[in-house]
């Protein structure tokens, strides 16, 4: 989007020819990079309207550490994940996951995925796609959670650990951290020993009394994350 030449990927040009805008008309286009440009489309090509217009990275990232799921439910997590402003989304291959992806299929998994996510940036006016990582088995998952700066884990535990948003809300006023992470597991549940590994690095909190499903709890998970941001002190 710089100058006077607006180039778009196979992806967008695709989208334009099926929103077939009119002459005249303003599209607005954006790099997934803070950066959106308002052009006019003139019946063949977009003519940029204007400089380019930047918008800063949200001060905390949000991280969604999610088992993956099976078919249309996956490509869903992904899609709301990027309208609540995720910033990292990875895919984890635990024990008791029905998906199983070996390595050399992941790749282009990773790749339909991301192309998952530009599609629902364009449908939700989000300026800054997630990075999409390739799926990952459990174990290499806990060295991202440890590098996160803090990590929720819905897990089943015994006494019941607290609320989401008590602790959420607790750490943000606290000392707000770079980076805040929620980690759901598969539709079999966390093994027992992946559950005691992961609640050394993350901390343990209830989704509510009913049992959720894994996407439903992945977006709840990202939603407290997202409002604790929204109102977390600068």
């Amino acid at each position: 989007m710089s100058g006077d030449t607006v180039t778009l990927p196979a992806d967008a040009a695709r989208h334009l020819k099926v929103v077939r805008p009119r002459p005249g008309e303003t599209v607005e286009l954006f790099d997934g990079r803070g950066h959106t440009r308002r052009c006019q489309w003139d019946g063949a090509r977009l003519l940029p309207d204007g400089a380019a217009t930047a918008f800063p990275p949200p001060p905390t990232e949000l991280v969604l550490f999610a088992c993956v799921t099976k078919g249309s439910r996956w490509d869903w997590t992904i899609e709301k994940a990027v309208e609540l402003g995720t910033t990292r989304i990875v895919p984890v291959i635990s024990d008791r996951c029905i998906v199983r992806l070996l390595p050399a299929e992941r790749p282009a998994k990773a790749g339909r995925w991301r192309r998952i996510a530009a599609d629902a940036a364009r449908q939700s006016d989000a300026v800054w796609l997630p990075e999409v990582l390739e799926a990952v088995d459990f174990p290499d998952a806990l060295a991202l959670v440890k590098a996160c700066g803090r990590v929720f884990a819905g897990a089943l535990c015994n006494p019941p650990p607290p609320p989401i948003w008590n602790e959420v809300a607790a750490a943000v006023e606290g000392s707000p951290s770079a980076s805040l992470g929620t980690f759901v597991g598969p539709e079999g549940d966390f093994t027992p020993e992946e559950l005691r590994a992961l609640l050394e690095l993350a901390t343990p909190v209830s989704f509510g009394p009913t049992i959720l499903r894994a996407e439903t709890a992945a977006i709840f998970g990202l939603s407290v994350l997202a409002a604790a941001r929204a109102h977390a002190p600068l």
